[in-house]
């Protein structure tokens, strides 16, 4: 069987909706200051836009209620007002406010704002432009890759449980990672 044929870039004018069933949003620490640690969130969505000049924007929210880390008293911990605050804050989003070429071709620096616990800090996502496929039969696909890194601290998570040597349990840097697949409407 053939692959299908991949092409770039995303046609100006256009509008992708994120596909929650082929994208995975992950949230990476440090934990005792040795291994990490992964979370899922399960429930999100977000829309990129091609204006007609060829301008891309990005808006993305993740629903923080829906944290995923394989463990269910540890679940409950990062929606307590230790971490998230996911009773008075379920939802994390970003805006994009400007798009720049990145090192390589077809990887970019997606400048915008995150807005996690109710606190709006500017940052930078890297992105990789993966390309665009006919689909299985529900129009065309686009994929792409992105990461940043966030200090949790910025965002109000202050919570510093430490061990008897000083080792912090939480690392201050977070790194998310957004895997994205987005169906063109």
């Amino acid at each position: 069987m053939t692959a299908p044929a991949i092409s770039h870039p995303l046609p100006a004018g256009s509008t992708w909706e994120v596909d929650p069933a082929h994208t995975t949003v992950t949230a990476t620490v440090r934990h005792l200051g040795l291994s990490k640690v992964r979370v899922n969130f399960l429930t999100f969505g977000g829309t990129i836009t091609i204006a007609e000049d060829g301008t891309p924007s990005v808006t993305s929210q993740v629903d923080v209620t829906s944290i995923d880390s394989r463990n269910e008293q540890r679940d409950g911990h990062l929606k307590s007002g230790d971490f998230f605050d996911a009773e008075h804050n379920p939802t994390a989003t970003f805006v994009s406010t400007g798009v720049r070429a990145g090192k390589g071709e077809n990887e970019y620096l997606v400048d915008g704002e995150f807005t996690i616990r109710g606190v709006k800090k500017a940052a930078t996502l890297e992105l990789e432009f993966l390309g665009v496929s006919a689909g299985m039969g529900a129009g065309e696909v686009a994929a792409f890759e992105a990461s940043v890194n966030l200090n949790r601290k910025d965002f109000g998570v202050s919570f510093d449980g430490a061990l008897a040597d000083g080792s912090a349990v939480v690392s201050d840097k977070v790194v998310l990672t957004f895997e994205i697949e987005a169906v063109k409407q």
